[in-house]
């Protein structure tokens, strides 16, 4: 998806062209004739006064929702006996690594849009990584303190990823559900589910540091106009290294995970309305159950299964929605439209995407709103009330 010219910037888990090379402005990250990557120039637009302002009032509140929801998930899930299935753990899953983004990414930005406002010179380490070989002096020794967005931006690449996977997971394990609803305990286990969990956080956040493991050509670096750190090519005479297609890793698995997904739905909403119509058949007497029913009626999916198909689904559908800004941007960029403001609103969407799991479980999820009356009732009641 990305387009390989010479400044390009990668958030996440997406390939961003920010800038093209004659533009006045260089908003991402540029590189010396030795080189170095510079940091990002910044233009009004994107960092005045009240443009910085609001964004940290609206980071904290972001963060603050994203770490305040999960965690009332992951209490809720771990102390309800019947959240202990395998979409129980694929919910977990996922809202761990929602909250290690309102933990550890979200905060991150914030110190550094404070830092950028109360200081007049940026924080020491804004001038690049470096552990890359760009940032070496001529005696091998390195220059200059450690990058943190040398930990920031693969945690939230990767927990991007992990979302997607997790979402696909449970997107297979509904499927199963709907499909072969007799067969769903002996094919659906904890232990599968637990392994398959695993597999997809080592996969994800070996992806997100697949630039970083698989060559020595990039580095992470703040980027002013998403206001996050981003994967920067280092740049040797104005030219792209030779393996900066590594980071069409990036949006193949997002796109190819999310087309597969996609898929999985159709199908188990076709399912599901296959059966519906055939039931209001039955009801009306328009439908014999020799005509249809009998072995046909054995083989139907539970109402609950079905609810949750549709959760599902609604939670598919938030994260298309939220990742969709994002497409939008890339292709812009691919086109040579320079979006500095556009690019905050297409990220910090995506970001807020990890508050918005708790909202679909409160609106679709009886057992998960029965879970939270019973967590705050505990709290505030008696221990002798704890019985019920």
């Amino acid at each position: 998806m990305a387009a390989l010219f010479p400044n390009i910037s990668v958030s996440g888990s997406t390939a961003a062209l920010l800038v093209t090379t004659d533009h006045p402005f260089n908003l991402t990250a540029a590189a010396d004739v030795e080189g170095r990557s510079l940091p990002p120039l910044c233009t009004p637009c994107c960092c005045g006064v009240l443009n910085r302002t609001l964004a940290v009032a609206f980071m904290v509140l972001l963060a603050f929702a994203i770490v305040v929801g999960n965690v009332v998930t992951l209490t809720v899930f771990v102390q309800t006996r019947q959240s202990r299935t395998p979409q129980g753990y694929l919910k977990v899953s996922l809202a761990i690594a929602d909250m290690m983004v309102g933990v550890l990414v979200v905060p991150f930005s914030v110190y550094t849009e404070i830092s950028l406002m109360v200081t007049s010179a940026p924080p020491i380490w804004y001038h690049g990584s470096p552990t890359s070989p760009a940032a070496l002096t001529s005696l091998g020794g390195p220059v200059g303190p450690w990058q943190p967005c040398m930990l920031i931006g693969p945690v939230f690449a990767g927990c991007t990823f992990v979302s997607i996977s997790t979402i696909f997971l449970m997107t297979l394990e509904r499927s199963v559900a709907i499909l072969w609803p007799l067969h769903k305990d002996a094919l659906v286990t904890r232990r599968r589910t637990l392994l398959l969990i695993l597999l997809s956080w080592a996969a994800s956040f070996l992806l997100a540091l697949a630039p970083l493991i698989f060559s020595g050509n990039f580095t992470l670096e703040y980027n002013e106009c998403s206001r996050m750190c981003n994967y920067t090519p280092l740049l040797f005479g104005g030219r792209l290294p030779p393996d900066a297609n590594i980071l069409l890793l990036f949006p193949a698995f997002d796109f190819t995970l999310l087309g597969g997904t996609l898929a999985v739905n159709i199908v188990s909403f076709t399912s599901i309305r296959l059966y519906t119509r055939k039931r209001k058949l039955l009801s009306e007497g328009s439908l014999s159950d020799a005509g249809g029913g009998g072995g046909g009626c054995l083989h139907r999916p539970s109402f609950s299964d079905i609810k949750a198909a549709k959760t599902i689904g609604i939670l598919t559908f938030a994260f298309t929605a939220s990742f969709s800004p994002i497409a939008v941007f890339v292709l812009g960029n691919v086109v040579g439209n320079t979006w500095c403001n556009f690019s905050f609103f297409a990220f910090w969407i995506l970001t807020g995407n990890s508050c918005c799991n708790v909202i679909i479980y409160s609106v679709r999820d009886h057992r998960f709103r029965k879970g939270v009356t019973l967590l705050f009732q505990r709290e505030h009641s008696p221990p002798h009330a704890e019985k019920t």
